[in-house]
C-alpha cells in the first residue's frame, strides 16, 4: 500500500511519502514515491505517486525521456500546473493503456498522482490526477491532498491544516499524519520522504529521507502520542467522577 500526501499553505508546498511497496507478504520492497522536477529560478515541480509499480515507473520515465529528446510537450515547455497536470494526466492513461493491451492475467494497471509546484510567477499549487487522466485541484477550505490509505492520517490534517499555518507547523503535521498511518497500517513503511517547497523560491527546496530509526522522525512520533495522552487527561470528566466540578466552557 502507499501513504502520500500534499499541503498547500501561504509559506509554500509541503510533499511527503513513503516509501514501501507491497506485492504479498513475501514481497515487500523501498521504492521512492516522490519525483522531483527543479530548474531554478524558473519552475519546480514534484509527483507523488501511487497504484502500479509498473505504471508509475513508466509515466516518470517518460517524463524524463520527453525532456531530454526535447519532445513537442515536456515539463519545461508548459505555460502552467494546471498544463502539467493535463500532461501526466495523458501519459498516465497511454501507458495503463499499453500495459493492458500486452496483460492476459487481468493485472490493474492504475495508477494515481499528486503533482504540485510552481511555474513562473503563477502561485503554487497541487492536482490530484486520476488513473482515467482528470483530475482535481485543492483549494482554500481543503487544502491538502492524499493518495492510498488516507484514513489513518486523515483526522489530524483536517483539523490542523489551514491556508494561514506555517510552512513547518504543516510539514510538522504531514510527518504526524504519516507516523499515525504507519502504526495503523503495515503496509505502508519508512523511509519517509519529506519535502519542503517555499513559494516563489524556485529552488528545489528542503529534503529529509528518514528511516524509521531516525531520531527526529522517533522524536515527532513521540512527543504526538504524549501530547494526545495529556489531552485525554485535560478532557472534561463525567458528573460523577468529581461531582463538584463545574461543566466545561467552550473556549472563547
Amino acid at each position: 500500500m502507499t501513504y502520500c500526501l500534499t499541503a498547500h499553505v501561504a509559506g509554500g508546498l509541503i510533499f511527503c511519502s513513503d516509501s514501501r511497496t507491497n506485492a504479498g507478504t513475501d514481497n515487500v520492497s523501498i521504492y521512492s514515491k516522490m519525483h522531483p522536477f527543479c530548474w531554478p529560478g524558473d519552475r519546480f515541480l514534484c509527483l507523488l505517486s501511487a497504484g502500479n509499480l509498473a505504471t508509475t515507473q513508466g509515466v516518470v520515465k517518460r517524463m524524463q525521456q520527453d525532456i531530454d529528446q526535447d519532445a513537442a510537450t515536456h515539463l519545461l515547455n508548459l505555460a502552467s500546473m494546471a498544463e502539467a497536470a493535463d500532461y501526466v494526466g495523458l501519459i498516465n492513461a497511454e501507458i495503463q493503456r499499453n500495459q493492458a493491451n500486452r496483460d492476459t492475467a487481468n493485472t490493474n494497471f492504475e495508477a494515481t498522482f499528486i503533482l504540485g509546484g510552481q511555474i513562473g510567477t503563477e502561485t503554487p499549487a497541487t492536482y490530484m490526477i486520476y488513473p482515467q487522466g482528470n483530475y482535481i485541484h485543492e483549494s482554500s477550505d481543503h487544502p491538502f491532498l492524499q493518495l492510498g490509505e488516507i484514513k489513518y492520517g486523515k483526522p489530524i490534517l483536517d483539523r490542523v491544516i489551514r491556508p494561514e499555518l506555517s510552512l513547518e507547523a504543516a510539514a510538522r503535521c504531514a510527518l504526524v499524519s504519516m507516523n499515525s498511518t504507519m502504526r495503523s497500517n503495515v503496509t505502508v513503511g519508512p523511509p519517509v520522504e519529506l519535502l519542503i517547497y517555499r513559494t516563489d523560491s524556485l529552488q528545489a527546496g528542503r529534503y529529509l529521507n528518514l528511516a524509521e530509526d531516525d531520531a527526529f522522525y522517533r522524536c515527532i512520533g513521540e512527543r504526538w502520542s504524549q501530547g494526545l495522552l495529556r489531552a485525554l487527561d485535560d478532557l472534561p470528566h463525567f458528573a460523577w467522577e468529581i461531582p463538584n466540578e463545574t461543566a466545561c466552557a467552550p473556549d472563547e
